[in-house]
Parts: structure tokens; C-alpha cells; sequence
């Protein structure tokens, strides 16, 4: 698929087939995006936990409560290591960034292979953590459910951008 119809193509999905698990080789294509992503000074800080099993997805299910969420047959949570990331001298922290980077990668990469995401940034922390298990030193930034789409769905098609003139500026 051409990169730029990835990107438009691209929408957050909230409708999954809980009994239609992503192929393995997939999975690897979507999870491999994620790796290669830039970082600063490719510190790399980061690790991808993906949850498939019912015993874990029925812990991790807890930290959102949204029916679509507990339909997914996969989710993808984005950790990092605030110590292994690059500080600038002023004493910001990439972490953020390059996670933000390597899960962009990943969702587009999902897109590409067909596969719905939804980004998720307001889930409950403590019981996402309490439920892998995480060292202390591992933050964790985003998650996604991954999976195929109900059959009937269709997307919507109804992305509203502001216009390229309201975002770009040459000087």
C-alpha cells in the first residue's frame, strides 16, 4: 500500500472480532516497525509488551473500561525506560518522544497490514502496571487494542484536519 494512503486511510477503530487473532507473521510486521523507529540517540528505551492470552487480556482489559476494548483479541502497550532514554542538557527526557515515534510506526504499520488500532492514552495506570508486573524504571506511555474489524464494518472516512495553511509555516 503507498505510504500516503496509509496515513489517510488510517482511523481509529472501535470494533473488533474478539475470535479473529492477527496471523503471527503480522503481528512480527507490526512489532518490527516499532523496533526500527528512530529514537534519540537510538537509545532504543523501549519495550512492547503484545497481550493475546485470555487470562492476561482479562487483567489488562481493567485499566479501560470500554465494551469495543474488551472485544479486541490483541493489545499492544508501548513501556519505556526513562533511564536508558536520552536527557538533552536542560534536562528533557526523549521517553516521550521516542515512544511516541516507534507506536506511530506501529499503528501505521497495523494499517497497512489491515489491522484496526486505537490509540489509547487514558487508561488506568496503576492497574495496567499492577497487572504485567512492571519494574519500577518501565513507564508506560500508550496502548492499543489490535485486531480485525466485525464483519459489516466500514470506516468512516470522516477525518477534519485543519487546513495545511493553518499548520504550515515557511519562513
Amino acid at each position: 500500500m503507498d505510504f500516503f494512503k496509509v496515513i489517510k486511510e488510517r482511523e481509529s477503530v472501535r470494533d473488533y472480532d474478539p475470535d479473529k487473532k492477527i496471523e503471527k507473521d503480522k503481528l512480527i510486521k507490526i512489532l518490527e516497525a516499532g523496533r526500527i523507529a528512530p529514537s534519540a540517540a537510538n537509545r532504543q528505551p523501549w519495550k512492547f509488551i503484545v497481550i493475546s492470552s485470555n487470562e492476561m487480556l482479562h487483567k489488562v482489559r481493567q485499566c479501560y473500561h470500554r465494551e469495543w476494548f474488551k472485544n479486541a483479541p490483541h493489545i499492544l502497550v508501548v513501556t519505556g525506560n526513562k533511564s536508558e532514554s536520552w536527557i538533552r542538557q536542560d534536562k528533557y527526557n526523549s521517553i516521550e518522544t521516542d515512544l511516541t515515534i516507534a507506536m506511530d510506526h506501529m499503528i501505521l504499520a497495523a494499517e497497512a497490514e489491515g489491522i484496526g488500532t486505537c490509540w489509547i492514552a487514558a487508561f488506568d495506570y496503576d492497574i495496567l502496571r499492577n497487572a504485567l508486573k512492571l519494574d519500577t524504571d518501565q513507564v508506560i506511555f500508550s496502548i492499543t487494542p489490535l485486531g480485525y474489524q466485525n464483519e459489516g464494518y466500514h470506516k468512516k472516512h470522516n477525518k477534519i484536519r485543519k487546513s495545511f495553511e493553518e499548520v504550515v509555516e515557511f519562513v
